[in-house]
């Protein structure tokens, strides 16, 4: 056995089993260097990034097959929230199971603490106004913008609705013309059509 293989093998006899090390996740968020944790997640309605602060959920990301598009969303995130980014599934057990439990009908009501830094001012009222429509109703753009204080506004909530950085679990998918017609969505039509079909036949809150 040449010097080299014992050195190889002493140092093999001497490191901890993988089970004694510590966890990298809870290590840097002891140390105060992890700000937003995410996780990657498949749907029905494709590959979701979902990312947490210490005071919820902050971000819900459709990824397509754009090259990079995962590193765009965490690069956003590095700018507006924080660079301390890490993936960390074991963080989002919650969120994961509460969106697969969705997908599956077994689930009405989401339960998970939002983080709304990433909007502010009218935009962040027709979200939150948007969070309050029941599961299986829809609302009008003009409806959610007169919940969020202005009427007339409803082209700034479509724009608000489009920049919406929570989809599904702020249902901006429930927000349709005042004719019926589907509008737009953030992570495009066929999606909309998708994650309306999970919540069955949607009962109009109102003809405005």
């Amino acid at each position: 056995m040449s010097i080299s293989d014992r050195i190889e093998r002493d140092l093999r006899r001497g490191a901890p089993p993988a089970s004694d090390l510590p966890d990298l996740t809870d290590a840097a968020a002891g140390a105060g260097l992890l700000d937003v944790a995410y996780a990657t997640l498949d749907s029905p309605v494709g590959t979701l990034l979902v990312a947490v602060t210490p005071k919820g959920l902050v971000r819900l990301a459709y990824l397509d097959e754009a090259d990079n598009q995962e590193a765009s969303v965490l690069e956003q995130l590095a700018a507006s929230v924080s660079p301390r980014v890490l993936a960390a599934p074991r963080r989002l057990d919650e969120p994961r199971r509460e969106l697969d439990q969705y997908f599956a009908g077994r689930r009405r009501q989401f339960e998970l603490p939002l983080d709304w830094q990433l909007t502010r001012g009218f935009g962040r009222r027709v979200l939150e106004a948007t969070a309050r429509i029941p599961y299986g109703a829809t609302a009008t753009y003009k409806q959610v913008a007169t919940e969020a204080g202005s009427a007339r506004a409803y082209r700034a909530a479509g724009n608000a609705l489009g920049s919406n950085p929570i989809p599904i679990i702020v249902p901006c998918h429930r927000i349709l013309h005042s004719g019926g017609g589907l509008g737009g969505y953030t992570g495009g039509l066929e999606r909309k059509r998708v994650l309306l079909a999970v919540e069955g036949g949607q009962e109009s809150l109102a003809g405005a």
